[in-house]
């Protein structure tokens, strides 16, 4: 790293939390397609959500001891820390798939498990283009993340409509345990519309 120009080192930093947040997403929709493979992937997940930590606190530790930084100092700081909380969001969904000892994912987890993948894409392209950022492209990337959250809002409605109508049968304990779900996947998509939001800032001050 010493060769590398510090200002290099954030869009370097951000590209290697990128690939974490990417893998992680992959997993989630893996883990809620072949839910036998629960545990496994719930501890591959625990080890990523840790290694992001990691990078974050080195994007942190960066940020504190360079004088030149390549975007604004609270810009560098918003986005690690908003790619921190929605890959917090998709590791907190397989911890509760154990903890509530889910058997089975429900169509409404894995739509809402696409979703995130797909919001996670799109925030993996507009990253590539950090160190070259034009408004226009990611204006459109961040149009859809938005779209993308508008339809995991959709999915949650209908999944609770579903659980209080209680329309699948489920016990009271399954329906509180299911809401809990549903929810904390819908802020995944949530923090990913927090991670546009940032880049639209971004793109703006470096039009």
């Amino acid at each position: 790293m010493g060769l590398i120009p510090r200002e290099e080192a954030f869009f370097d930093l951000f590209e290697k939390l990128s690939e974490k947040l990417q893998t992680a997403a992959r997993l989630l929709v893996d883990t809620t397609e072949h839910f036998d493979h629960l545990n496994d992937n719930a501890m591959r997940m625990e080890r990523l959500e840790h290694d992001g930590d990691q990078v974050v606190h080195e994007i942190m530790a960066r940020l504190s001891r360079t004088f030149i930084t390549p975007l604004d100092r609270e810009d560098i700081h918003r986005l690690a820390s908003a790619l921190d909380d929605v890959l917090d969001f998709i590791e907190a969904t397989t911890e509760h798939f154990v903890i509530y000892k889910i058997r089975e994912a429900t169509p409404p987890a894995r739509e809402l498990a696409q979703v995130i993948a797909k919001q996670v894409e799109e925030i993996a392209s507009m990253i590539a283009q950090l160190r070259k950022l034009e408004h226009k492209n990611i204006s459109q990337h961040c149009i859809e993340i938005n779209r993308l959250e508008n339809q995991g809002d959709r999915i949650l409605r209908g999944a609770l409509a579903d659980l209080f109508n209680n329309h699948n049968g489920a016990s009271p304990l399954e329906v509180l345990k299911w809401r809990d779900l549903y929810e904390i996947m819908e802020a995944a998509t949530d923090k990913g519309e927090d991670v546009a939001d940032v880049f639209e800032s971004i793109a703006l001050k470096n039009a």
